[in-house]
């Protein structure tokens, strides 16, 4: 009998499912994610499908692939391009840039890998009844806060009702958490959380939800001390991680140094850099490549466009890529008001828009076709409950007539975008298209810092997305009625009862047919123009490990070393 690790047989829907995934690429990733996420080992999880684990299931600890570490006082520090942003309460990060920063000494219950399976952290095993409504968490024995203070069952139960708190500003988790939340208080359901030990936490939820552990491995699910204050949280910087910060500057730089004083549960598995820093060098990829040039920097988090190539050609430096579900919207907001009106909850300006669109032209002159078309669903063939849809119509005569028969033909839209390359450059080409059909549109580029504090709100605007093992995680997070990453202003009612459904639901294909449905709403109601799906690059020193591109755009500090090749 399989069994996950704490010795649980695994649901037999789950093994029934194993078989018919074993020759599909797309259902395989998903058995794996739904299966890691039942509690079933990484190893147990590939066995099932007949196939070998990859060597990170297979080890302990990366230090084990055979590559000695580097000497010298080369091998101390580690030198990141990446956007250095503002710390805030973790629960309503939105931007993961900043949660790799705070990884250093935060650290999560769970963690998502690039082949789509969930790894225990501070968790060290879990347990999913098969209705989906009775989560059993192990929590890891032998943690540390790194004040020497024990992290228990009772850390674990705090945070999640932290998460559950709904009407604490900018908290997108309690939309991960939402089976916990109390419709009528916005807090954590009474008697749902419970701590039968000092090392285990029940969750027993109203209705099914298959999707928590995959909430707890996003990036504003990081856990927090008790007491935690987000004014404080740089100046005390209590945590169960193997950094502490020393230096944060947005926009400039931020450094993590090792905490030689810290009892690190995972000692001996990782933190083999003393001093990680990171680099600001903006949104220009032309800035990271002279930094590239100037040995400023060993590692890029993330580079697009022609840069990539240029990157390439760079002697000593590696690349890497990852097919991914990451994305851009150039989105519509229904609830924006402009002089007294709200121009996009009207269903035809909507559709007007998504008519004048060409999505092929948006993923070339946007993207440099580095990523594949997408159908205005943001359900990617990489998510498991993923149905083909229909391609969009590129029909900018008919773009015009629905925005004739709206009144809206004079109506001059304000297409916001970041000031960078990819956003901006695919910004270009819709405004563009727009113009093309006939439409009156002008552009607005803003500065990193002005276009952050006012995304979720613009009336017309474009905005990127990371990928998440599962589409209902994005529904749920972006367009469920009220949530708190909605920026399309759409509120549906029977969008939101097949969501509910489709989470309370283990068998994949009947959650896939539930997902359909919500693809053709998504379409049928112009709620966004979603045009590709990003393949991600970045680059390293080439005896840089752990530095390889995570699909979700994580860094982990403590993953990376210098090796001798």
């Amino acid at each position: 009998m399989t069994r996950t690790r704490t010795g649980r047989p695994l649901p037999a829907a789950l093994l029934k499912q194993a078989e018919k995934c074993r020759q599909d690429g797309v259902s395989r990733r998903e058995f794996l994610a739904q299966a890691t996420s039942f509690g079933a080992s990484t190893a147990t999880a590939y066995a099932l499908l007949g196939l070998a684990p990859p060597a990170h299931a297979q080890v302990a600890s990366s230090a084990e692939d055979g590559l000695a570490p580097r000497t010298g006082p080369e091998s101390k520090t580690v030198r990141i391009q990446m956007l250095v942003r503002e710390l805030r309460d973790p629960r309503s990060f939105d931007w993961f840039q900043v949660a790799n920063f705070s990884r250093g000494w935060l650290e999560y219950l769970v963690t998502y890998e690039n082949d789509g399976t969930f790894q225990p952290q501070l968790l060290s095993a879990w347990e999913i009844s098969d209705d989906a409504t009775v989560y059993t968490l192990h929590v890891r024995p032998g943690v540390e806060w790194n004040d020497g203070t024990p992290f228990t069952a009772a850390d674990v139960a705090r945070n999640i009702a932290r998460w559950c708190e709904r009407d604490v500003p900018g908290n997108s988790m309690a939309g991960r958490f939402a089976a916990l939340v109390d419709p009528a208080t916005g807090l954590a359901l009474e008697g749902a959380i419970a701590t039968p030990d000092e090392l285990t936490v029940t969750l027993t939820l109203p209705r099914p939800d298959v999707s928590l552990i995959a909430g707890m491995a996003d990036y504003p699910a990081a856990i927090v001390p008790d007491g935690f204050d987000a004014e404080t949280m740089f100046e005390k910087p209590i945590g169960t991680g193997p950094y502490l910060p020393e230096v944060l500057e947005p926009g400039t730089r931020a450094i993590l140094v090792r905490n030689e004083a810290h009892n690190w549960w995972n000692a001996g598995n990782g933190a083999w850099m003393e001093r990680i820093e990171f680099v600001d060098t903006g949104t220009d990829p032309g800035a990271a490549y002279a930094a590239a040039e100037a040995d400023l920097i060993d590692m890029t988090h993330t580079i697009e466009g022609n840069y990539i190539d240029v990157f390439d050609a760079l002697p000593d430096w590696t690349g890497h890529d990852i097919r991914t579900a990451a994305t851009v919207v150039v989105r519509t907001n229904q609830l924006a008001e402009l002089d007294g009106k709200r121009p996009y909850a009207d269903v035809r300006v909507r559709r007007a828009l998504q008519m004048a669109m060409h999505n092929e032209i948006l993923l070339e002159l946007g993207y440099d076709n580095r990523g594949d078309v997408a159908q205005n669903t943001h359900v990617s063939p990489l998510h498991p409950e993923y149905t083909p849809a229909p391609d969009p119509v590129y029909d900018p005569a008919n773009a015009r007539a629905q925005m004739v028969a709206a009144g809206m033909l004079e109506f001059e839209h304000e297409l916001i975008s970041i000031d960078d390359g990819w956003r901006r450059n695919t910004a270009d080409a819709a405004a563009a298209l727009i113009a093309d059909a006939g439409l009156r549109v002008r552009r607005t580029i803003l500065p990193g810092p002005l276009y952050w504090e006012g995304w979720a709100t613009f009336p017309f605007s474009t905005t990127d997305w990371g990928h998440r093992p599962l589409a209902v995680q994005t529904y749920a997070l972006a367009y469920r009625s009220g949530g708190a990453w909605n920026e399309f202003g759409w509120a549906n009612p029977a969008f939101d009862a097949l969501l509910e459904r489709a989470l309370a639901t283990l068998d994949i294909a009947t959650r896939r047919d539930l997902v359909a449905q919500m693809q053709r709403m998504v379409q049928d109601e112009g709620v966004t123009i979603q045009p590709y799906w990003r393949r991600l690059y970045n680059h390293t020193r080439a005896e840089l490990a752990g530095g390889e591109h995570h699909i979700a755009f994580e860094i982990r500090p403590a993953a990376l070393r210098w090796v001798a090749r």
